[in-house]
């Protein structure tokens, strides 16, 4: 696996992650080990390790910390799932805004609200109506804002490390016996775990129980170059809130400064293993990229001649009825599968991951969300 993980191809996103782990020992035993280095399994490892400091915590990342959703998403910060709200789910963003204010992680957050897009029934004083498929425009005012990703993982990951955790990079969990202390054997060795985290998102389904139970797929996004005041005035975006679409095609966006990203589409992939080959320059994502640049052009005139700076994408991963997934996981009560939140995992990840750690810990219950 992590021979593949040289080979993807995902494109210039517009941020990016520094933080490059203290090297170290692998310990034969550990009391939880946390596989995915993003920001479920950041965020967990940071908190448990913060709530018992006395506990060994190990996190393992099959590539480099953030290689994967989190350093690749949009950054869009939301207060509910794909489905909206979940019994006892809570507050989101205020949860959010707590664990990085404790974990001390400068998220560059703003919570402006956000848009929701739609093609019928808009706000009497929508800001815009752009022309998609139809006149797209404000149907509904949400809680929401943004991030940017690079800093936000890159602060997880030293809050973690500050804590005392051990962050393993270049270090897949290639097995997993399941037995009353669960054996890991990773590219670093063997060690055993009393509780395991899986925080792997749209990668190694087998591993994590959710393979046949989750769709993994790779999403688009580009960037404008910077734009007049008059221009993202005229577009109706002087508020800077991000958007996103509750009907078909789907559009998602945000401003960055003073460029626009806007984000849609999804290549799928009948085996998480194509989100190491996928190359962004060729192929059915290149295709992705140059519908979406020309859609973007035909939704208002001042966008009828925008240039693109950057073109990226990242995996997400949909399970059963874009759902996202907490739960035990099927071979063992001491592990926990957190994951698959189709997209708006931003701030849920971090928030859930938090949750996670606490489970671990006999601290807290698992919601029901199935």
């Amino acid at each position: 696996m992590n021979a593949m993980a040289s080979q993807k191809n995902w494109g210039n996103r517009p941020w990016t992650v520094e933080f490059a782990p203290t090297r170290r020992e692998l310990p034969p035993t550990v009391d939880a080990a946390i596989v995915g280095g993003g920001f479920t399994g950041l965020a967990a490892a940071a908190w448990l390790k913060t709530l018992a400091p006395s506990k060994t915590v190990a996190l393992f990342e099959s590539d480099t910390i953030g290689a994967g959703s989190s350093g690749h998403t949009g950054g869009v910060v939301l207060a509910e799932s794909a489905v909206g709200d979940l019994p006892g789910l809570g507050d989101v963003l205020a949860g959010y805004q707590e664990i990085l204010k404790t974990l001390q992680v400068n998220a560059d957050l703003t919570l402006p609200g956000a848009h929701e897009l739609g093609r019928g029934n808009p706000l009497p004083n929508s800001p815009f109506c752009w022309k998609d498929s139809g006149d797209l425009c404000v149907v509904k005012e949400v809680p929401g804002g943004s991030i940017n990703p690079g800093k936000v993982v890159s602060a997880l990951a030293r809050a973690a490390e500050r804590a005392g955790v051990l962050l393993f990079e270049h270090s897949a969990v290639e097995e997993v016996k399941f037995s009353e202390s669960l054996r890991l054997r990773s590219s670093t060795g063997l060690a055993h775990a009393t509780n395991v985290l899986f925080a792997t998102n749209a990668f190694a389904l087998e591993l994590n129980g959710l393979q046949g139970r989750a769709q993994p797929a790779f999403t688009t996004a580009v960037m404008t170059e910077p734009l007049s005041e008059d221009v993202i005035a005229r577009i109706g975006l002087a508020e800077r809130k991000p958007f996103y679409t509750v009907d078909l095609p789907y559009l998602w966006g945000r401003m960055l400064g003073s460029s626009v990203i806007f984000g849609c589409g999804l290549v799928f992939f009948e085996d998480w293993r194509g989100l190491y080959t996928l190359n962004v320059t060729e192929g059915e994502a290149l295709e992705a990229f140059e519908r979406l640049e020309n859609r973007v052009r035909r939704l208002h005139p001042a966008l009828q001649h925008a240039k693109f700076t950057h073109r990226w994408g990242g995996p997400i991963c949909i399970a059963e009825d874009w759902k996202p997934v907490f739960e035990r996981h099927p071979k063992s009560k001491n592990a926990l599968v957190l994951g698959a939140y189709s997209g708006h995992g931003v701030a849920q990840s971090v928030y859930l991951g938090a949750w996670a750690a606490e489970v671990l810990l006999s601290k807290r219950g698992l919601p029901d969300w199935k």
